[in-house]
């Protein structure tokens, strides 16, 4: 189904009992943050909310896709892998060899179908016209201060829209927008990103860069910004593949681009790459952690276009599970038939926990037929778009494991994992918000290779960092005798050469002494709820550089998973605090909620979480060390 604007889009979603209305005023400053977090980690990710009384004359709707039913409801499937069985259906169409001339030309429906995907130009105005300011003020629009430490307020869902200087072919990110006044806002395009690549071309011309930003209209575009596609390849191609309908396209009116004529509101500026870069942030991001302040460029607005009936779109990231999380599991069954065709046929299936926050961690299956097919396959994935920015990639090749089975994935890594033997470390780029890197954007990454081992690979043996010296950053003494506090094991089969040994795959502990018959054992804070193993593995992944943080002893791969500080062995880098929802918000929240007709209390998650946290800042003090502003950039230099 497609949808001609997010207003049919919540009748849609109401039809099937999937939205909640609120009708009193909740304040876009940290309140609605708060209500979606609540809302969003209920089981299943809850139900989409229309905040219509946001004190402006938009009301806003949040965790749109943040279910399986959403982003199925989004994409207009039934099941997220029905996307991937028609890619499958279509490449394996026009890429089958044809015999004859006959077969050649039954290829003809298919190739039209195709081109039936690509946008279209609409020469009339478009619906997200019906209103124009010519003299912006972006106040006028309902923006959210999500967590209590963001330098302000922020666009979380915008279709960041820029164009090749010199190709002149279109890219649709998805860069958040810190508020500075009612006419400028801050680009947070990473480094990595094709925004970026766009700036410096103009950058390079001396020219003022041309940016529109639509908000809303079918929720597939505001999927398609988001997706992992290659450096030139329209998001809107992708747009018209999933609505199997071409996307309309109307001209800016101060601007050279397009943007959906469907969207609900459009905002048009330029960057000038004459300018200083600006001061952006903080911002409690998607790994859960506040991205400290950097440098970004400024966004000047020259004209906001809306429609009549316009709905502001917002989204909230923070600690998993979030909205984000189920538009990443759309990406993980959409992207699997790609990956499989251009660089991996043997890989059988693909999950990315959602505590792996996107790439951190992400679990693979191989149909293994020779020795370093492991080996292979993480090189691969560590060489392809934004897999590029995963640290911990876990290899199996046991047909009958569930990916989603966690306790059946433990057990076959205990059956065909051993530390000594089948780790593999490599370095490479990192996602710019990996606060855990030796170097912004650089850093370890290891695979952990689980797959039934074939001749050649006993008689091998593979490098691993040297133990770490100097201090533990757990506060503890190294030399204290271990401590029984771990409470996640899981007991298996014997190891090969211990056969009356039974051994544990994981130990959560606040120790770094070695524990016995433990293959792999986890280090955390002291301030960790070890009993909480969703924590610990979304800990695991943020905290974790793998070149420097892992070693191996006594046949054991230990892992520091604590808090790095500052002048340790090296690291430099700010430490960012966990994103919480402030005390008094929670308590106006917990107030009102009766009056929100939001069905049963459901208290914050930010309980769960105050604990992690550290100080009362979006940095964080570590062994009494300070942390200060480090920049992302290339220039100006911190």
């Amino acid at each position: 189904m497609n949808f001609t604007c997010l207003s049919s889009y919540v009748d849609f979603l109401e039809q099937r009992g999937e939205l909640l209305r609120v009708r009193e005023f909740v304040n876009p400053v940290l309140e609605m943050a708060e209500v979606a977090d609540r809302i969003s980690k209920s089981e299943g990710g809850g139900k989409a909310i229309l905040f219509e009384n946001s004190g402006t004359n938009f009301p806003v709707l949040m965790n749109m896709m943040g279910s399986n039913a959403r982003m199925c409801a989004a994409l207009g499937v039934q099941d997220l892998n029905d996307v991937g069985k028609k890619l499958d259906s279509f490449f394996a169409n026009i890429m089958q060899p044809k015999k004859n001339l006959w077969e050649k030309l039954q290829l003809l429906p298919t190739l039209k179908q195709a081109a039936a995907w690509l946008p279209r130009m609409q020469k009339a105005k478009g619906e997200c016209q019906q209103v124009i300011i010519r003299n912006p003020d972006l106040n006028r629009l309902p923006i959210l201060q999500c967590w209590p430490h963001d330098g302000g307020r922020f666009i979380t869902l915008p279709m960041v829209h820029t164009r090749d200087l010199h190709t002149g072919a279109r890219n649709v990110g998805m860069y958040r927008m810190q508020i500075f006044d009612q006419k400028t806002t801050g680009m947070h395009w990473h480094r990595h990103k094709t925004g970026a690549r766009h700036f410096e071309q103009y950058k390079a011309a001396g020219q003022r860069m041309p940016v529109a930003v639509a908000l809303g209209g079918d929720p597939a575009y505001t999927y398609c910004a988001t997706a992992p596609l290659p450096d030139n390849v329209d998001e809107y191609l992708l747009a018209g593949f999933l609505r199997s309908k071409p996307v309309s396209l109307v001209k800016c009116i101060t601007q050279p681009l397009e943007v959906p004529a469907d969207a609900d509101i459009v905002i048009e500026g330029y960057v000038d790459p004459t300018e200083p870069l600006t001061i952006e942030g903080p911002f409690g991001d998607h790994t859960g952690f506040y991205s400290l302040q950097d440098y970004y460029p400024r966004l000047h607005v020259t004209c906001i276009t809306h429609r009549k009936n316009a709905i502001y779109p917002a989204t909230l990231v923070g600690i998993p599970p979030q909205e984000d999380a189920y538009m990443g599991k759309a990406t993980e069954r959409i992207f699997l038939s790609p990956i499989r065709l251009a660089m991996l046929p043997e890989m059988v299936d693909m999950h990315l926990p959602f505590e792996g926050v996107a790439h951190n961690i992400v679990i693979v299956k191989i149909k293994k037929t020779y020795p370093g097919q492991a080996q292979k396959t993480a090189n691969a994935l560590w060489g392809a778009g934004q897999m590029m920015f995963n640290k911990m990639l876990l290899v199996v090749d046991d047909e009958e494991v569930d990916l989603t089975d966690y306790l059946a994935l433990c057990r076959c890594v205990l059956r065909h994992f051993n530390p000594a033997t089948d780790m593999y470390f490599g370095k490479g780029p990192l996602d710019v918000l990996d606060h855990a890197a030796q170097a912004c954007g650089y850093g370890g990454k290891m695979c952990i290779d689980a797959t039934q081992k074939l001749p050649e690979e006993f008689a091998t043996a593979r490098c691993y960092p040297k133990p770490v010296e100097g201090d533990c950053h757990c506060g503890l003494d190294p030399q204290s005798p271990a401590k029984s506090d771990f409470y996640y094991e899981i007991a298996g089969q014997a190891r090969n050469d211990s056969p009356q040994a039974p051994v544990a795959l994981f130990r959560f502990t606040h120790s770094f002494t070695p524990t016995e018959n433990c293959l792999i054992q986890v280090i955390f804070d002291g301030n960790v709820n070890l009993a909480d193993t969703a924590i610990c593995v979304w800990l695991l992944g943020n905290n974790v550089d793998p070149a420097r943080d892992c070693r191996m002893e006594n046949n054991m791969l230990i892992v520091d998973a604590t808090g790095k500080r500052k002048g340790s062995n090296g690291f430099t880098r700010p430490w960012p605090n966990v994103v919480c929802t402030a005390p008094e918000t929670i308590a106006a929240i917990d107030e009102k909620w009766s009056s929100l007709g939001l069905g049963k209390f459901i208290p914050s998650p930010s309980l769960r979480y105050q604990g992690l946290q550290q100080g009362t800042g979006a940095s964080v003090v570590v062994n009494g060390y300070g942390r200060s502003v480090s920049c992302c950039c290339a220039e100006p230099p911190c």
